[in-house]
């Protein structure tokens, strides 16, 4: 199967089905001479994993870390980074009943038609349980990245239909994990909760949006043509499982303005360019500007509801009818919130190694023996 890694200097690989043995990810091009250890990893992951909180799937797993290779003496080498988290509460038998039967809204259907043969155990490859690669490989371009000064942070925007009022970038980083769906607005955050429960019991479940900050990334990061800054982040935020939608700064907001309300002046600050305001988002021609990266994915509503569904049974060649049985999320936005703030994390140092912000050959220099 291609399709599997992402980035081009700071590359990761990941791997592994959700009923398998384990799931994993390996890392390239990370320079030598950074410290981090499993504990660093497994802080992102803990946020990640599921069974946190009531508006997650009961699945149990404690997604405990292993690093395999590339790290010797609390340092990055230079060489890959293996990472594993070994699977320990799959129930594939809640999977036999519907195997030949394609679940609405998953892929299913279409890894069948794709290869032939697919893993129907929770999804196998399509899972989101692959998430946990990105996040581990994320949680080291973090990082990376923090060495420069550059931050990232989530929270969950919208949900369910109900939206947020604004949060600055400092009030998205301290109340974020206040609330379980994730939400930088308390009192919103407590309508969202309020929203998942009443799907949860209808048998359904509900979707929303995702915004991704990041601050303190310098100007110049982008290789057009091709390559920009704001393509690479739209192709790492849509490669997330059950992201519909993505858009960077005003939006599609942007397709109802005009051009003097949607361009960002520019102006002189402590003798340096900046704009007045942020609508293009933080990148322009696809190189970023030095201000704040503001982008949102859409989420779709978590695919497995317990309601009954039309579909179809690929043996007998018939249509039928599908109830989903088993451990879902009735919402996916709050457990994605470190998922897009790895993406983001992963398309930022890559691009802070290609423009050559960061050095390629080690960081070995920078540290006072």
């Amino acid at each position: 199967m291609a399709g599997s890694s992402f980035g081009q200097i700071f590359r990761i690989t990941t791997w592994g089905e959700s009923h398998g043995r384990a799931v994993g990810v390996v890392v390239d091009g990370l320079p030598a001479g950074l410290p981090f250890s499993e504990a660093d990893v497994q802080k992102e992951l803990d946020r990640r994993r599921p069974g946190q909180s009531a508006v997650s799937t009961p699945r149990q797993e404690k997604d405990r870390v292993e690093i395999l290779s590339g790290l010797f003496e609390g340092l990055s080498t230079g060489t890959p980074v293996s990472m594993l988290v070994w699977n320990a509460d799959a129930r594939s038998s809640s999977y036999d009943a519907i195997k030949n039967t394609p679940r609405p809204g998953h892929a299913d259907f279409t890894y069948q038609a794709r290869y032939g043969i697919r893993d129907h155990r929770g999804g196998g490859r399509a899972s989101a349980r692959e998430t946990i690669g990105r996040v581990a490989g994320g949680a080291l371009a973090k990082l990376l990245l923090a060495r420069s000064g550059i931050r990232v942070a989530a929270h969950v925007l919208e949900l369910g239909g109900i939206r947020a009022g604004p949060s600055s970038f400092e009030e998205v980083l301290e109340n974020v994990e206040k609330t379980p769906v994730r939400c930088a607005d308390l009192k919103a955050s407590e309508k969202m909760l309020e929203a998942v429960t009443f799907a949860r019991e209808e048998g359904d479940s509900i979707g929303g949006i995702v915004e991704i900050l990041a601050r303190g990334v310098p100007a110049g990061l982008g290789e057009p043509v091709f390559d920009r800054l704001d393509a690479d982040l739209a192709k790492a935020i849509m490669s997330i499982p059950a992201v519909k939608g993505f858009e960077i700064g005003a939006g599609f907001e942007a397709a109802r303005l005009r051009g003097s309300e949607m361009n960002d002046p520019f102006r002189m600050e402590a003798g340096s360019v900046g704009c007045a305001r942020n609508r293009a988002g933080g990148v322009l021609g696809g190189i970023s500007t030095g201000l704040d990266l503001v982008c949102r994915a859409a989420v779709k509503p978590t695919p497995s509801i317990s309601k009954p569904q039309q579909s179809v049974d690929l043996l007998a060649g018939k249509d039928t009818e599908i109830a989903i049985k088993g451990r879902h999320d009735p919402t996916i936005p709050p457990r994605m919130v470190p998922v897009a703030e790895a993406m983001v994390a992963l398309v930022l140092a890559d691009h802070m190694l290609r423009s050559g912000f960061i050095n390629t050959r080690t960081l070995l220099e920078e540290r006072d023996f």
